[in-house]
């Protein structure tokens, strides 16, 4: 099975050359591995000459906002143009085990859970030290982030709940990715893109299944919680998931920022909108997102 690695990058170079170190120290390597470079003319630079040769594919940011949904879309794109039968999403801090990638095939490649959308195990990563992180310790450094399943090695895991997918490690073949659609791109910047994409796999009537075996470790990097600096990000988002899906997501962020004043709901409108307000006390009826963490 023809695989491809995707990861949409802007920034966080010494990141995407330790996803690059790993993939090329993978059982199997991938058969195309794209870097999807938003306005980031520089990415070229830090993948070339290195172990595993990367494909760069160029995505323009026309706003200030990460197009993060349209990147990933662009690069699968390519990567279909190019014969890639499985499509498996990295974030660009994400460094992908020893077993990612065969494991991922070999889940594809069973008949039973060819049609589902694969998620792996992601471990957070503390600080790395001075030398920063070695491969072969990652394992030893994290548990599996307690908010999602975690199933054994050579486990799967079936789950209705699709408002557990992230996108920071997982793959589908080609001929379900194009059942599912893509990932909408009216979703620019910061949350929500990926919780987007998993109502339309359930949507699609596609499975979601949880794969053990195929960790992936998400390097530090500091971050706020809630995170404040994407605020506008995350409304603008959110009302745009509400409008098509009828729910709030990112509900513990929302209430979080009204209750830090950066933001209030508005019962007469129905909105979310930037500023303080009556400290939310009335909240909307939504179901609440399970424990987020990204970045």
């Amino acid at each position: 099975m023809r695989t491809a690695v995707i990861t949409p990058a802007a920034g966080r170079h010494r990141h995407l050359m330790l996803q690059q170190l790993g993939l090329a120290a993978g059982s199997h390597a991938p058969d195309q591995y794209l870097v999807v470079a938003m306005d980031d003319p520089d990415i070229g630079a830090v993948l070339t000459g290195r172990e595993l040769a990367a494909t760069v594919v160029d995505c323009p940011v026309s706003n200030g906002n990460l197009p993060l949904a349209r990147a990933r879309n662009l690069g699968a794109a390519r990567a279909v143009e190019r014969g890639a039968e499985l499509l498996v999403f990295l974030d660009v801090d994400c460094v992908p085990g020893e077993q990612l990638l065969e494991r991922y095939r070999q889940v594809a490649l069973d008949a039973e859970h060819r049609r589902s959308l694969l998620c792996g195990t992601v471990s957070y990563l503390p600080a790395p030290g001075p030398d920063g992180y070695r491969l072969a310790e990652l394992p030893s450094l994290a548990e599996p982030h307690p908010g999602r399943p975690a199933p054994g090695v050579g486990e799967l895991h079936r789950s209705e709940d699709y408002a557990l997918f992230w996108s920071l490690s997982f793959a589908v073949t080609a001929q379900t990715w194009h059942t599912i659609g893509g990932f909408c791109e009216e979703y620019e910047g910061y949350g929500g893109e990926d919780t987007d994409f998993g109502q339309r796999a359930r949507a699609a009537g596609v499975p979601l299944t949880w794969v053990g075996g195929a960790p992936a470790f998400h390097q530090y990097h500091p971050v706020s919680d809630p995170p404040v600096a994407h605020l506008r990000d995350i409304l603008r988002n959110a009302e745009i998931f509400h409008r098509r899906w009828g729910w709030w997501p990112m509900s513990d962020w929302l209430h979080a920022f009204a209750d830090q004043g950066l933001a209030h709901w508005n019962p007469s409108t129905g909105r979310w909108a930037v500023g303080p307000g009556s400290n939310c006390r009335q909240r909307p009826g939504e179901p609440s997102d399970p424990e987020r963490t990204r970045g």
